[in-house]
C-alpha cells in the first residue's frame, strides 16, 4: 500500500485498486471565450494549476492507475439540460449558445474539448456528465466497480462545485478519495480553502486532502520499494 500523510490523517491506497479522476478540466471552464469568462469569471486561477495537472497525470501514469477524465456537456438539442440551468446566472452566453469556441458546454465543440496539455490517453476513461456531478446520468459508477477501483484521487475544476460533488457522490457510494489539493481551483479563492476545509472536516467526513508533492513523494518511495 501507498501511504501519503495527508490530512487529517494518512491516506492509504493501493494503485491497481485507484483511479485518478481529473474533472472538467476542459476549454469552456479554462479558457477565456468559455463558459467560464461568459459567467463574468476571471479565468487565471484555473489555467495556473494546468501544470500541477499534468504532473498528476504523469504520475498516474506512471504508476499504472486508471485515469478518467470528465466534461461537463450536453447533446446538441440540448435534451439532457434542463431549463432552470440553462438560464442560471443570467448569463451573455448561456448554455447551447454560439461563442468564441463554439456551442457552449455542447459536444463535439471545440470549446467542449479537454485542453491538449491534459488530454486523455488510449485506454483511458472519457465520461460525458450532464450535471455537475460525475455520477449523475453516467455509468462512471458501474466502469469503476468493473475495474475493482475502491479508491480515488480527485482534481480539476472547480473546487466548490464539479469538484466537490463528484467526490461527495464518489464517497457516497463507498469510494475512499483524496482531493489533490493544488491540482483544483476555482474562480474564487476563498471558495476553494473553504471546499477543502468542508470536505475533511470531523476526521474526513468526505475524505482526505494532499498537495500533489506529498503524493509524488509517497508514489516514488512505493516504486523504489516495488521496482
Amino acid at each position: 500500500m501507498i501511504r501519503i500523510d495527508a490530512f487529517p490523517y494518512p491516506y492509504q491506497f493501493h494503485p491497481r485498486s485507484t483511479a485518478l479522476v481529473v474533472i472538467d478540466m476542459q476549454r469552456d471552464f479554462v479558457e477565456e471565450g468559455g463558459f467560464g469568462s461568459a459567467l463574468g469569471n476571471d479565468v487565471r486561477p484555473l489555467g495556473a494549476i494546468v501544470p500541477t495537472v499534468a504532473a498528476l497525470l504523469a504520475l498516474a501514469r506512471q504508476a499504472q492507475m486508471l485515469v478518467v477524465h470528465t466534461r461537463e456537456s450536453h447533446l446538441p438539442d440540448l435534451s439532457d439540460c434542463p431549463r432552470a440551468k440553462r438560464l442560471r446566472g443570467n448569463p451573455t452566453l448561456g448554455i447551447g449558445d454560439v461563442g468564441p469556441m463554439g456551442r457552449i458546454l455542447v459536444r463535439g465543440e471545440p470549446g467542449n474539448q479537454i485542453l491538449p496539455q491534459l488530454a486523455p490517453m488510449a485506454g483511458e476513461i472519457v465520461i460525458d456528465k450532464p450535471g455537475k456531478g460525475a455520477f449523475y446520468a453516467t455509468d462512471l459508477h458501474a466502469q469503476l466497480q468493473e475495474r475493482g477501483i475502491t479508491h480515488l484521487l480527485v482534481a480539476g475544476v472547480t473546487t466548490e462545485v464539479c469538484v466537490q460533488t463528484s467526490m461527495r457522490e464518489a464517497n457516497d457510494r463507498g469510494y475512499e478519495c483524496l482531493v489533490v489539493e493544488d491540482a483544483c481551483a476555482s474562480y474564487f479563492p476563498a471558495f476553494h480553502r473553504a471546499t477543502l476545509d468542508m470536505l475533511t472536516a470531523q476526521g474526513g467526513i468526505v475524505g482526505w486532502r494532499a498537495p500533489l508533492a506529498q503524493l509524488q513523494s509517497a508514489v516514488t518511495a512505493y516504486a523504489g520499494e516495488h521496482p
